[in-house]
């Protein structure tokens, strides 16, 4: 009896001891705290402004990201820093106009050049802090491995390097220019994506790639970029979705990337970190509107993807962070992609690049302060570096330039593009955006004073990042990064 009982009291001290054991270990793994919010950051491919339901989007549904408007701010006046692919993510990377780090237009395989790896990422910034960093989609800086992301602040990449049209199989380009496109995983290339059945799969395969990082990380402050490839044409969704939407292969695309976010969304609810995750919704720039029935909505903007008019510049930004960021509140204050870096910074208790940046802290709005107005001014900059117009508050001066246009012209349809002339010349206008959103009424004659002092603005961001129609160049531009083979 006394010998069983002595096990007894054995026992539960083993007991007591692992116990206590498990409290210390669960001690040591901390979950983020509000101190070290999780940042997930959405980046889709040419989606326009009227591509979600809350903004007008017909014949499909976004549930989840209407949802994330309602428990989130949307925000109304987000500019990309440039409306093409390369250097509106140049931008949103870091903080900066694209073309004041060299970068211009979409890089095609084999650049030589890419982002310059001594410039510091937002991914940088937040390695720096104690960050777990996950990139899953396109990336578009250089496809070169000194430009990849893992040379650029992340520790997680798998994702295209570049838009999936510039691929041998595109039916509508010169099939030999381009080499086999790949999945690329860290730095090493792996399947190709060979057909538009592969295509097909992959918002999924970045969906899953996004899902298992955040498990893996739970324990830790994470940073989790998701760019996704699509809708950029061409256009591919999977079999689950493929169908099903009355808006045809474009709005199918539309409701697997929405399901996309949603899947995240739910993973982060599910770890138990919703609350402490600061989540963010943008676009790289307007749609390619040549492409018709596979093309997205500018929500009634002026042009698309490739100008400096607001409809391919204005993109959809949803942004939640529940009990920070106030909920179903719509603010139209003037934000940027450049603005991202210096505000998720802040949150995060990360310092600045030591480089010079154009980006904005807007945390004070972001928490729901609507007296202050974070930004006054904005370049409309295109092409190497032409500087095609120029916005301070609601007035917008356009320069005499030629460019890219869409109208008068049909689009194509079911993936073929229609014609979008490069050289049109547009005329030197003065728009009133508060009441002329859709830039039609230029009443350059009626207000000389401020087209007065939007010209003394120009004259500023020509001294400083200078102005290729103008033959200037900026005091305080850097090089692109420039391959080494």
């Amino acid at each position: 009896m006394i010998r069983q009982s002595q096990q007894i009291v054995r026992l539960l001290v083993a007991v007591v001891t692992l116990s206590g054991l498990g409290l210390i270990a669960s001690a040591w793994v901390k979950k983020p705290t509000a101190a070290t919010p999780n940042v997930v950051l959405f980046f889709m491919d040419d989606m326009g402004y009227g591509d979600l339901s809350v903004t007008g989007a017909l014949d499909y549904t976004t549930p989840n990201l209407d949802r994330m408007a309602a428990e989130g701010s949307r925000f109304s006046n987000f500019l990309v820093a440039q409306a093409v692919c390369s250097a509106s993510r140049a931008a949103l990377m870091t903080g900066c106009y694209p073309n004041r780090l060299g970068i211009s237009g979409a890089l095609g395989p084999n650049s030589p050049i890419g982002l310059n790896p001594n410039e510091e990422t937002l991914a940088e910034l937040l390695k720096e802090k104690g960050y777990a960093t996950g990139i899953f989609g396109k990336w578009h800086l250089g496809d070169k491995k000194e430009f990849l992301p893992l040379q650029q602040g992340f520790d997680e990449y798998y994702g295209v390097p570049y838009s999936h049209d510039m691929w041998p199989l595109h039916p509508f380009q010169e099939r030999a220019k381009y080499p086999p496109l790949r999945w690329i995983d860290g730095n090493e290339p792996k399947e190709e994506i060979k057909d538009l059945n592969d295509a097909g799969r992959i918002t999924s395969t970045v969906t899953e790639k996004a899902l298992s990082f955040i498990r893996r990380n739970k324990n830790k402050p994470f940073f989790l970029y998701v760019p996704h490839p699509l809708p950029h044409v061409p256009l591919a969704a999977s079999d689950k979705f493929k169908g099903k939407s009355a808006r045809g292969l474009f709005g199918d695309v539309m409701s697997e990337l929405d399901w996309s976010v949603g899947q995240i969304l739910g993973e982060l609810k599910k770890q138990n970190l919703d609350k402490n995750t600061l989540v963010i919704f943008i676009s790289d720039n307007g749609p390619w509107l040549n492409y018709g029935d596979h093309a997205g909505s500018s929500g009634g903007f002026r042009e698309g993807k490739g100008t400096s008019f607001e409809g391919g510049h204005r993109v959809p930004c949803l942004v939640r962070w529940p009990g920070v960021v106030p909920a179903g509140r719509v603010s139209n204050k003037l934000l940027t992609t450049m603005d991202i870096l210096p505000t998720v910074a802040k949150v995060c208790g990360a310092r600045l690049p030591k480089n010079r940046i154009d980006g904005v802290d807007w945390i004070t709005l972001l928490k729901g302060d609507n007296n202050v107005t974070p930004r006054q001014n904005f370049y409309y900059y295109y092409r190497k570096n032409n500087l095609e117009a120029v916005r301070q508050g609601d007035w917008k001066l356009v320069f005499a330039h030629p460019g890219r246009t869409y109208e008068g012209s049909l689009p194509g349809q079911d993936g073929k593009p229609g014609p979008s002339p490069e050289d049109h010349d547009f005329p030197k206008a003065l728009y009133d955006l508060r009441r002329d959103p859709g830039e039609r009424y230029n009443v350059i004659e009626q207000q000389p004073d401020v087209v007065s002092r939007l010209e003394k603005l120009a004259e500023e961001a020509r001294a400083d990042l200078g102005d290729e129609l103008q033959k200037r160049t900026g005091a305080n531009v850097r090089q692109a990064g420039q391959s080494s083979n």
